[in-house]
């Protein structure tokens, strides 16, 4: 585990590891759980900034990346959400509004079966059930994703072409709409979150047991989560939402975010 900055961040003990996580804004508790090997400190503060001005939103590092440890434990999405729970109930939340970014949307799916009474409205952005019925990147996407060697620069510049699609990267410099990272993630617990990911038999068949409102969006030109993933996620789950965001990668928390955040926030202040 790295050592904690000062900006804001505050860490809990959860399930034999230490959780880093921050606090911004005010209101009803909205989490967001990050995606595959990404730490607190890569949401787009546009993004963050727009939704604490409705919610206090809660922000946190995954076990094993950025601020927070982890154990010896095998990594599992179901782990990861079971310290998803555990610090819920540290922060004294009862009941939340969830967003799962990526593999975070899995995290959020194992999260809301396992205890439907904690989430309000969940969101599942970039996500997918998993599993063999699900749509699967290609393989050489997948491994220009796990693969975290280089520099900084260098593991930047692989996870652009993955998040951003050709036509838009020709006429945008990505740097220009990505925050800067400071914390890492090292190339083992990447390794270990990829096992995890990938090992995950997915939530097909229990989808439809989600009874909260769910919302599903995903850009339509997403290379590591392929947007029919999204239609599929959307049809399982009773009275789910499905919203495809055209010309949009697989960032489009950096790509669209006003597109996002509206989405978002017109799903969660609208009337049941």
């Amino acid at each position: 585990m790295a050592e904690l900055p000062k900006e804001g961040v505050k860490i809990v003990e959860v399930n034999g590891v230490t959780l880093a996580y921050r606090e911004i804004g005010s209101g009803y508790p909205l989490l967001m759980i990050n995606g595959f090997a990404s730490t607190m400190d890569t949401w787009n503060p546009p993004v963050l900034a727009t939704l604490a001005a409705h919610s206090q939103v809660i922000i946190f590092d995954n076990r094993g990346t950025g601020y927070s440890s982890a154990s010896d434990e095998p990594f599992s999405i179901q782990i990861f959400a079971n310290d998803t729970l555990a610090l819920i109930d540290a922060l004294g939340i009862s009941r939340a509004h969830v967003i799962g970014l990526s593999m975070g949307a899995s995290i959020a799916q194992e999260l809301v079966l396992a205890k439907p009474e904690v989430v309000d409205r969940l969101i599942l952005v970039a996500g997918t059930f998993g599993g063999d019925k699900a749509e699967r990147m290609l393989q050489e996407t997948w491994e220009t994703l796990a693969d975290k060697s280089g520099s900084p620069v260098d593991l930047a510049d692989r996870m652009f072409s993955l998040l951003f699609p050709e036509d838009w990267l020709a006429t945008h410099d990505p740097w220009q709409y990505c925050p800067e990272v400071h914390e890492i993630t090292s190339e083992a617990s990447a390794a270990r979150q990829a096992e995890a990911f990938t090992g995950w038999p997915g939530s097909y068949d229990r989808l439809p047991g989600i009874r909260c409102p769910v919302l599903v969006i995903n850009g339509t030109e997403d290379v590591i989560i392929p947007a029919k993933n999204a239609g599929r996620l959307a049809e399982r789950i009773p009275g789910a939402r499905c919203v495809l965001v055209p010309g949009a990668g697989h960032g489009l928390q950096y790509q669209c975010p006003k597109v996002l955040v509206r989405e978002i926030i017109c799903f969660l202040t609208e009337t049941r």
